[in-house]
C-alpha cells in the first residue's frame, strides 16, 4: 500500500527522487486546463507575479530565493519546483538555495526538514554547477 508521504517521494513515473522537472511536467496539463476555465484570474495572478519579481531594492534571485524558502515552509511541491527552476535561471548558487533552504529548518522546525532536501534536489536539478550561478554556466 503507497502512503500519501510515500507517493510524495516518488517522481512521476514512481521512481524515487525527481523534484524538479517531473513534477512541473506533472503540473502543466492541469495548470492549462485550469487556466481555460479562468483564464482571468491567471491573467491577474500572472501581473501579482511579474509585479512581485520585478527587480528592485531586492534582485530577482533572491527574491526567487524567499519564493523557495516559503515553498518548504507550506510543503508544496509545485512551488518548490517553480521557484527552484526560477531561482537557478536567475542565478542563484547552490551554495544560496542551501543557505536559504537552511533558514526555513530554523523557521518552521522539522516539516522543513523533510521539504527542504526536496527543495535542494530540485534547485540541483535545474542548477547544473556547484560554484557558479545557474545562468553563467557555460554550456548553456
Amino acid at each position: 500500500m503507497t502512503t500519501t508521504r510515500d507517493r510524495h517521494d516518488l517522481d512521476s513515473h514512481g521512481a524515487p527522487g525527481a523534484h524538479g522537472k517531473a513534477v512541473l511536467d506533472d503540473l502543466s496539463p492541469l495548470h492549462r486546463q485550469l487556466r481555460r476555465a479562468i483564464p482571468d484570474a491567471y491573467v491577474g495572478f500572472g501581473e501579482l507575479h511579474r509585479a512581485a519579481f520585478a527587480d528592485g531594492a531586492l534582485d530577482v534571485p533572491t527574491k526567487e530565493l524567499i519564493a523557495l524558502a516559503i515553498a518548504v515552509v507550506e510543503g508544496c511541491d509545485g512551488c518548490i519546483a517553480s521557484h527552484a527552476q526560477a531561482a537557478a535561471r536567475a542565478g542563484a548558487t547552490r551554495q544560496q538555495a542551501a543557505e536559504a533552504i537552511g533558514v526555513t529548518f530554523l523557521m518552521h522546525g522539522g516539516p522543513a526538514t523533510i521539504h527542504g532536501p526536496r527543495a535542494y534536489d530540485a534547485f540541483c536539478e535545474f542548477a547544473p554547477d556547484a560554484d557558479e550561478p545557474a545562468s553563467r554556466h557555460p554550456h548553456e
